[in-house]
């Protein structure tokens, strides 16, 4: 895991912010581990990351749960190659260089897991998920306030999708900043216009 961390900070390329790799075992790592107090991480059978960045929580879990098959989602060209590099040495590790949307269209469903830290809107996460999951999957949304509730879009959006609310879980590992997952089940069908064309999500997201 340090190993990671090294490799990310000899980067050339802007991984992460200089502020956050100035705390890097807070904000990413101990980020990234916290999930796994969550069920539907421990016992997940599968996992797909999107938009994974430097690696984070995606790479982290897959080190940590070594059993199961995780999938790292990264459209930037060189985001995705510093994940192949980072992840060569871990067999459970598959880079996707490409959209979500483009592999929800190749590997539909397939999915029982879908995680998402600091992508966008939770109703943009979930119409980018909600296409990959398996029926009864889960999305595992990273969020740094109440949104969920109190947001109408994530609950039409969860209608329109065949997602619901399962709860959220307050994150504790970090202390001073505010986190929390929001976990959304896949209990219905993802009509199949999902996923629309790259970016539409986040250009007229769901309402």
């Amino acid at each position: 895991m340090v190993e990671i961390v090294r490799r990310m900070a000899a980067e050339p390329q802007n991984l992460s912010s200089r502020a956050a790799m100035a705390n890097v075992v807070d904000v990413h790592l101990a980020d990234s581990l916290s999930s796994l107090a969550l069920p539907q991480i421990r016992d997940a059978t599968g996992i797909a990351d999107l938009g994974s960045g430097g690696g984070f929580p995606g790479l982290v879990l897959a080190i940590m749960l070594p059993e199961i098959p995780v999938t790292l989602v990264e459209s930037e060209g060189r985001k995705a190659d510093w994940l192949s590099r980072a992840a060569a040495d871990f067999p459970n590790v598959r880079v996707v260089a490409d959209r979500s949307e483009s592999l929800a269209r190749d590997e539909r469903g397939s999915q029982p897991v879908v995680t998402a830290r600091a992508l966008g809107p939770l109703p943009v996460v979930m119409e980018l998920a909600a296409p990959l999951l398996t029926d009864g999957g889960s999305l595992v949304a990273w969020r740094g306030r109440r949104d969920t509730v109190s947001d109408p879009a994530a609950i039409a959006a969860g209608a329109a999708l065949g997602l619901i609310h399962s709860g959220d879980v307050d994150a504790y590992s970090i202390p001073g900043v505010s986190r929390y997952f929001s976990v959304w089940t896949k209990a219905g069908i993802t009509p199949e216009r999902f996923p629309r064309r790259p970016g539409m999500a986040a250009k007229r997201p769901l309402s």
